[in-house]
């Protein structure tokens, strides 16, 4: 017995250590996630769309699409390109912009000197997102270029010859799903302005309720409106449902005003309160909005919004091994995965509501219940570090997936100007068939996409990195903006507890 009773404690006291030397031994110091946030950031600037400012610090790329929208008539220039192509999609573009946002939202105060750029990077689509909205009454632009024509080339953005259509929804050809992701962005960057710019910060929340307005009244999906250039690349998949609902959450956060909370109250069950969602995307907004709303609930315990901590709570547990409701998918490197395609998008907005979450939890003294179980703030932390880590470098292959991070990182993206000699190395014009010698090229491509998330590895953490292969090695700006709020916290908190 007495043995068996100090081989007992032997092993609770080795169990004990393994977990303390998990929490405080990080494969990254603070400074490693400060740099990973500096350069996710940046990372925006190698997307821009429109007349490069003076402070650009991604300097291979130059101007581009400075004509857009004129031969409509109206000033779209600016805005983000959404990957590796040289499209302003804008439903992705806005999510891309609420994201951003929430992540200063939350994390700002962890960003010290970075805070400054990632307003700037919310700045750059919201003064894009502006125009569109504002442009023509009744009406809210939401694509500049045919995709179909731009996917049969391979060019600079610089150098651009490919149809710049413009695409709108209005009162005649609503888009519920793209105006009410607008109106969230447009909101939630209206808090990251309100103490450094008043006036902007208005303009931003005057706009985004008349966007949501918009939506609201007229409504239908965007893809019955114009299918043929936001199919297959876009389409809203999950209707819009998801989006009003996010939409009025974020306006009511940012705006305080009682409308919007009887909006929600009163809609909540049609536009989707009562459904769980497992998937956090530019498409399916249901998991995001139900953290959002739980703060609600868990600050101010008002009982109408219980819903939505227990929605939350069936979100995270379905997350978790070992929990009741566990159903996500892990490669056996312990990479979340949802999809083939772009898997990393999944894997940082998880990240994102894992660490939102958390901080609702933590600030309010609540846990999340699992059943039988309570979970606790610290483990939707240390879920969230894990899949922070695997993308930078802690996995199988040892290769980070954020380009320019780290000793080994993907050299092949699938990225036309990063790939393409930049146009201050050769300044005279690279025609759409001329490109493709550079896409199917074995060569690194030339100018380094600093801070870019590819797509990432497949279920079995394997990863080819071949310009080829979009599934695996292209970027998008919906992958990076969520990680930056994370790698913000990181940066100050390595350790859960």
């Amino acid at each position: 017995m007495a043995y068996a009773a100090t081989f007992s404690l032997v092993t609770q006291v080795l169990g004990l250590t393994l977990c303390l030397l998990s929490l405080c031994c990080s494969a990254f110091t603070p400074q490693d996630y400060s740099d990973a946030l500096e350069k996710s950031i940046l990372f925006f600037e190698g997307q821009r769309s429109g007349k490069l400012p003076a402070n650009q610090r991604a300097t291979w790329r130059a101007n581009s699409g400075l004509s857009d929208g004129s031969s409509y008539h109206v000033d779209l220039v600016g805005g983000y390109y959404d990957a590796g192509d040289n499209v302003k999609f804008g439903l992705p573009m806005a999510f891309t912009t609420t994201l951003l946002a929430w992540s200063v939202i939350e994390f700002g105060d962890s960003m010290h000197n970075q805070i400054e750029n990632a307003k700037d990077a919310i700045r750059w689509s919201t003064d894009y997102l502006l125009k569109a909205a504002t442009s023509t009454p009744g009406a809210l632009y939401v694509q500049v270029a045919d995709p179909n024509a731009d996917h049969r080339c391979w060019e600079r953005p610089e150098d651009m010859d490919t149809p710049r259509n413009v695409y709108k929804v209005s009162t005649q050809n609503p888009g519920s799903d793209v105006a009410a992701e607008t109106a969230a962005a447009l909101a939630a960057a209206s808090i990251v302005f309100k103490d450094s710019d008043p006036s902007y910060s208005g303009k931003l929340l005057h706009t985004a309720m008349k966007v949501f307005d918009f939506a609201d009244r007229y409504r239908g999906s965007y893809s019955d409106s114009i299918g043929s250039v936001v199919c297959p690349f876009y389409c809203s998949y999950s209707g819009y449902h998801d989006e009003l609902l996010w939409g009025a959450s974020w306006i009511h956060r940012a705006s305080q005003n009682s409308s919007y909370l009887a909006y929600i109250k009163s809609n909540g069950h049609i536009l989707g309160a009562d459904d769980d969602g497992f998937s956090f995307s530019w498409d399916d907004k249901r998991p995001g909005t139900k953290v959002l709303l739980s703060k609600n609930f868990l600050e101010k315990n008002n009982e109408e919004f219980q819903l939505y901590k227990a929605h939350s709570d069936n979100y995270i547990c379905s997350l978790l091994p070992g929990t009741s409701n566990f159903q996500a998918q892990y490669t056996p490197g312990g990479l979340l995965y949802k999809a083939s395609e772009s898997n990393l998008q999944y894997v940082t907005s998880t990240t994102l509501l894992l660490l939102t979450y958390a901080k609702y939890l933590r600030t309010n003294g609540g846990v999340a219940t699992c059943g039988s179980s309570k979970v606790t703030a610290e483990t939707l932390i240390s879920e969230a570090k894990k899949q922070v880590d695997y993308i930078l470098g802690d996995n199988p292959a040892k290769i980070s997936y954020m380009v320019g991070f780290g000793k080994k990182y993907p050299l092949h993206i699938h990225h036309r100007g990063s790939s393409l000699p930049s146009v201050h190395e050769h300044p005279e014009r690279i025609s759409c068939n001329n490109g493709f010698q550079y896409l199917n090229s074995g060569s690194p491509n030339p100018n380094v996409l600093v801070g870019a998330i590819v797509g990432g590895p497949d279920s079995k953490d394997s990863f080819s990195d071949d310009r080829n292969n979009y599934q695996q090695s292209e970027p998008a700006t919906y992958i990076n903006a969520p990680i930056v709020g994370a790698l913000a916290f990181f940066s100050a908190n390595t350790n859960p507890n």
